[in-house]
């Protein structure tokens, strides 16, 4: 078995694969559809992080995948869709970079709030400017949180140990943690905020929902902070509220359009205004995220291929699953019909094949079936499983 992995993925990622018996392919940086078309020809698995897209079209070309790993957290950068129809499992690391996503965050916002940017830059400019006008303690300052998930909830435990006031808005239901209060819209977290961050999902519902009109209803003298999606704000529309100074201060990590390599030039409309923080998405990337999200994305692929287990896949049907109870084991992808799972069994019945553990579950329009059976089974029977109408994907992994 053949893997891909891309855009310098954590060593671990590769041990991990290695270890598993399975052929590891790194590269470095991104690839365009039509690089990514020829370079999976003969490959099984595939990771990738943010700058990377698999599409419709790829999982239709790359015929041998199986499964990929988007080691991230965020899937949008994979036709999730496409990947249930060809049976193609597809996994993340949901929790992994938190914690350095929400360190960053609390840093900007302090550096913000006394306008390091600014005193940063003339000093390398050889100005001495000392001087505490528009600096403030974050002491007593609230803190709008607009996403209130992973991230945005342990922020929001922070930045309350840090001595500030939390608000939060999200669009489901969530447990205010501590102190935090939640707010009833993000007009009224807007208006009562003096530092707004976005840590919201990739889902394309959320494009472009932060715009002029939110900026102007944010208050006079307030900072601003992106660290999740770049296609959800309205970058022009920051820089104006930055030039008028409407805004104080802002912190961007993630672009609507970002180079796909190391080393390759970049613009944006935000580059020179005062105090600004302007990072090239790493707001996730500290060695210890890294590592941790190369271990755990690596280790839910290798689970897949040895056993089966979907646990924690973001597309299928979840069965955690470890050593075959059997001599032989047979994952059985299928749409989700009634009468799949009896239709299953007769043919192990009408060979003679016997069953000695069994686990399903569905999702959506799939269902997962894994059998393990003992000695015996055909390849008639096999060929039988793989004929059935709801067949989408037959597996046998020993």
């Amino acid at each position: 078995m053949r893997a891909l992995l891309l855009e310098n993925l954590h060593p671990k990622a590769t041990e991990i694969l290695t270890d598993a018996g399975i052929e590891v392919t790194n590269l470095p940086g991104a690839l365009d559809e039509d690089e990514l078309i020829e370079a999976l020809d003969g490959v099984e698995l595939v990771g990738l992080r943010s700058k990377t897209t698999l599409t419709a079209k790829v999982f239709d070309s790359a015929t041998g995948i199986i499964a990929a790993g988007a080691f991230s957290v965020g899937t949008n950068q994979i036709d999730l869709a496409a990947a249930v129809r060809r049976g193609i499992a597809v996994f993340n690391a949901p929790f992994s970079n938190t914690r350095s996503v929400v360190e960053l965050a609390v840093g900007e916002i302090i550096g913000l709030t006394r306008r390091l940017p600014e005193h940063n830059r003339l000093l390398h400019e050889g100005v001495w400017s000392k001087s505490a006008d528009g600096a403030h303690e974050i002491r007593g300052r609230t803190v709008g949180i607009v996403g209130y998930g992973n991230i945005g909830s342990q922020l929001s435990v922070i930045a309350e140990a840090l001595g500030l006031k939390v608000v939060f808005f999200d669009i489901a239901e969530k447990l205010a943690l501590g102190n935090a209060t939640r707010m009833r819209s993000l007009a009224e977290l807007l208006e009562v905020s003096d530092i707004v961050t976005l840590h919201v999902d990739g889902r394309p519902g959320n494009a472009g929902f932060f715009g002029k009109p939110e900026f102007d209803r944010m208050k006079k003298g307030s900072v601003f902070l992106n660290l999740s999606r770049g296609f959800i704000v309205d970058i022009d529309a920051l820089r104006d509220s930055l030039e008028s100074g409407h805004l104080a201060g802002a912190a961007v990590d993630v672009f609507p359009v970002e180079a796909k390599r190391k080393g390759d030039p970049f613009q944006t409309p935000l580059q020179g205004m005062a105090n600004t923080f302007l990072t090239p998405h790493i707001a996730g990337s500290t060695e210890e995220a890294q590592r941790d999200i190369g271990i755990f994305v690596a280790t839910r692929l290798r689970d897949y291929v040895e056993h089966g287990s979907t646990s924690l896949s973001v597309n299928l049907p979840n069965l955690s699953l470890e050593q075959t109870t059997g001599s032989h084991r047979l994952a059985h992808l299928h749409q989700n019909v009634p009468g799949v799972l009896a239709a299953v069994n007769n043919v192990f019945a009408s060979h003679k094949v016997n069953i000695e553990g069994q686990m399903l579950a569905t999702r959506g329009e799939l269902g997962y079936v894994v059998t393990d059976v003992a000695a015996g089974i055909t390849d008639k029977a096999i060929d039988e499983l793989q004929a059935m109408p709801q067949t989408v994907r037959l597996r046998i992994l020993s």
